[in-house]
């Protein structure tokens, strides 16, 4: 527990430290003016969206193989911070778009696969709250959990693949940025990256501790009814 609130309050001040340089040190995007300044947000919420299910693949393929509780406690820690990033990194880009292209939502393939990504991983929060046994829901998130990822790449990789409008980052060296608007990506990307963590981990020692103590009700309850 200790390690993950250090990890927060890591990435809280690296935030913190992120968004001084966007407003002070990265320069004023000459077409556009202050409001690009919101890519600095977008991008490190997006990364570690994308990183986040990721790790749903990852845990998810592993429960299969292990049928152990901790991987889908990790799938689902790793899958809520992924539903949160990505909600925020939608909730930016609209604002982006509105002044970058006149528009608040447009179905550009980077959008459109990014919404489909949002549905399907929330289809996969709701899997939680059916009444299935614990086992069928473990094993029900695992497989959406896996097939559910042939979404992620898309997303990555739509704005090379498809005609898009959408900007894609970081192609070439630094995708023509100047150093100090690099610096900072960079440096916001970073700082998130151990908020996300942290997020992460106290979310699965929580999912751990309710795991336990139903476990414990259980058996007080089986108890009471055996007597």
């Amino acid at each position: 527990m200790l390690v993950s609130v250090i990890l927060v309050m890591l990435g809280s001040a690296g935030l913190a430290a992120s968004w001084w340089l966007m407003c002070q040190y990265a320069p004023v995007e000459a077409v556009m003016g202050p409001v690009q300044k919101i890519f600095y947000i977008h991008l490190p919420l997006s990364w570690w969206a994308l990183i986040s299910f990721f790790l749903v693949f990852c845990a998810s393929a592993v429960y299969l193989w292990k049928r152990t509780k901790y991987w889908d406690h990790l799938a689902q820690a790793a899958a809520e911070a992924g539903v949160l990033f990505t909600t925020l990194c939608l909730i930016t880009g609209i604002m982006w778009g509105r002044r970058a292209w006149g528009v608040w939502w447009t179905w550009d393939p980077r959008l459109t696969t990014a919404l489909i990504m949002w549905f399907v991983y929330m289809a996969y929060l709701i899997i939680g709250s059916l009444s299935f046994s614990a086992r069928r829901r473990m094993l029900v998130r695992a497989v959406i959990g896996i097939v559910a990822f042939a979404d992620v790449p898309l997303v990555f990789l739509s704005a090379r693949m498809w005609r898009s409008i959408h900007p894609a980052v970081f192609t070439g060296k630094g995708g023509g940025m100047e150093q100090e608007m690099l610096v900072t990506a960079i440096a916001g990307v970073a700082a998130m990256g151990f908020l996300w963590l942290g997020l992460v981990l106290i979310r699965k020692m929580q999912l751990d501790d309710k795991d336990r103590l139903d476990g414990l009700l259980f058996a007080v309850q089986e108890k009471r009814l055996t007597k």
